[in-house]
């Protein structure tokens, strides 16, 4: 027991250290301003449309924890029954990608892309480590991210390939976005959804396909580490004793 909660707690701390590198992927195109990742395109458009007073004034995180929050609950109405209580976990990491894209929007604030190159630069590498993050997440094999369980679920609803229902998840969130800044703002923001966001579409994809034969380093830090295994089972035995009652 006690060695299942070590390889549970290790197997969830890398989950953060994934979704800190995805998250830090999310803020550098956003500071690229050449368009950000589809996941945050609808949230930025509803950050900066808060700005203005047209709806609540929260951060890009904050909105991205409200969406995800919306893609859990549509996931319960779309499969009913047959959805799977674990995947309410999904909530948990939901509000924690959101809280970590926020960090790393605050850790990246002072980066200003005043020339192309520097655009180009600063896109290139936020797509890079987002998506060396999404395949290191993929790995750790927990519950599956918000952005991911609303396409399975709709997969398995309409019975229709994954990929092809993802695609069609990710276009429409970029459609949302082109038409949450028409109705904010009047025109199409090139910095919310522009060249950067179709070049991440197509971009982080391959590099997860492509960073993904070569993890064999990261499977056996996920799953064989004995001297941190016995230190977390000592600390949990030493919380257990230390709760147990006195005679």
């Amino acid at each position: 027991m006690k060695e299942k909660i070590a390889s549970f707690v290790w197997q969830h701390l890398l989950l953060l250290i994934s979704l800190n590198l995805m998250t830090l992927g999310v803020a550098l195109c956003v500071r690229s301003q050449l368009g950000s990742s589809v996941i945050s395109s609808l949230p930025f458009v509803f950050s900066l449309a808060g700005a203005t007073g047209r709806v609540p004034a929260w951060t890009i995180g904050g909105y991205t924890i409200l969406m995800n929050f919306v893609f859990v609950v549509c996931q319960i109405l779309i499969l009913r029954k047959n959805f799977d209580p674990w995947q309410l976990f999904q909530l948990l990491i939901g509000f924690i990608f959101g809280w970590l894209i926020d960090l790393n929007m605050s850790l990246t604030a002072g980066l200003a892309c005043r020339t192309l190159a520097a655009q180009l630069i600063v896109q290139f590498a936020g797509c890079t480590v987002m998506g060396i993050g999404i395949a290191f997440e993929i790995r750790c094999g927990s519950v599956t991210m918000p952005g991911e369980g609303i396409s399975i679920a709709l997969s398995r609803a309409t019975r229709r390939p994954f990929a092809k229902v993802k695609i069609a998840v990710d276009t429409t969130l970029v459609l949302l976005a082109i038409a949450g800044c028409y109705f904010f703002f009047g025109s199409w923001q090139k910095n919310v959804v522009g060249i950067g966001t179709l070049f991440a579409m197509v971009y982080v994809g391959l590099v997860v396909k492509f960073i993904s034969p070569h993890l064999g380093w990261f499977d056996r830090i996920l799953s064989h580490r004995p001297g941190f295994r016995r230190y977390l089972v000592g600390l949990a035995r030493f919380i257990y004793r230390r709760d147990e009652p006195r005679p």
